[in-house]
């Protein structure tokens, strides 16, 4: 029986990888569709968007009946509610990088993007991705050095949203209202995703040594001083 219930939480964490993988794929396919005003691509990341929510919707289902057939205690406890608390993120991930295929979607046949903007939306797109790849090795390999990385990482999304909004406030800026809504937007879904995939770095680092990261921070600093 508990080798059965022990197989259960390891096949919570696969769906947890199996969920941030997809979401990897989808902001990368997003972004393309996006630069490239592809409808089509837009369209299959739009619906792929429903795997990702019935993954979340199993994985939570299997969650609370572990909680209620077998009252977990302690690290499995522990294991069972952050899995939920990440399946949140990741969900949420989806949703973010469907909204960047559905504003594809929403001003095809024109591009959304100004040419000369391509480039920095390009870059955040693929830093996302790299950064969901990396929060699902996290989620692998249990890594909390590599977890704690996530953040540092996340400083260079928070340099190119920074950039965005330089070009947006220059004077120079001559692609109007309507296209300056939409880039504020895409600045703003790929900053989210990021800090959703830092999130679930953070959730694997309470998973492991039952602190908050800010907490280890804390006291890695009290312990060196």
């Amino acid at each position: 029986m508990r080798d059965a219930y022990h197989e259960e939480l390891d096949s919570i964490g696969e769906g947890l990888v199996d969920m941030a993988r997809l979401v990897g794929s989808a902001i990368g396919r997003a972004t393309t569709s996006i630069l490239d005003a592809d409808l089509k691509l837009a369209e299959s990341v739009i619906a792929a968007d429903e795997k990702v929510d019935d993954l979340q919707r199993d994985l939570e289902s299997r969650a609370i009946a572990l909680l209620a057939r077998q009252q977990p205690v302690a690290t499995d406890l522990r294991i069972v509610v952050t899995s939920l608390r990440m399946s949140a993120d990741l969900e949420r991930s989806g949703d973010l990088a469907q909204h960047v295929a559905k504003l594809t979607r929403l001003r095809f046949p024109d591009n959304a993007v100004p040419h000369d903007l391509h480039a920095t939306i390009l870059e955040m797109g693929q830093l996302a991705q790299r950064l969901m790849a990396k929060a699902a090795e996290v989620i692998v390999t249990k890594d909390v050095d590599l977890a704690g990385q996530l953040e540092q990482d996340d400083d260079a999304m928070d340099l190119l949203h920074r950039t965005l909004f330089q070009h947006l406030m220059d004077d120079r800026w001559k692609h109007g209202i309507e296209t300056a809504v939409d880039v504020t937007l895409l600045g703003r879904y790929y900053e989210r995703f990021a800090d959703h995939a830092v999130s679930v770095a953070k959730r694997v680092i309470y998973l492991v040594t039952g602190e908050h990261a800010d907490e280890l921070a804390s006291s890695s600093a009290a312990q060196e001083s």
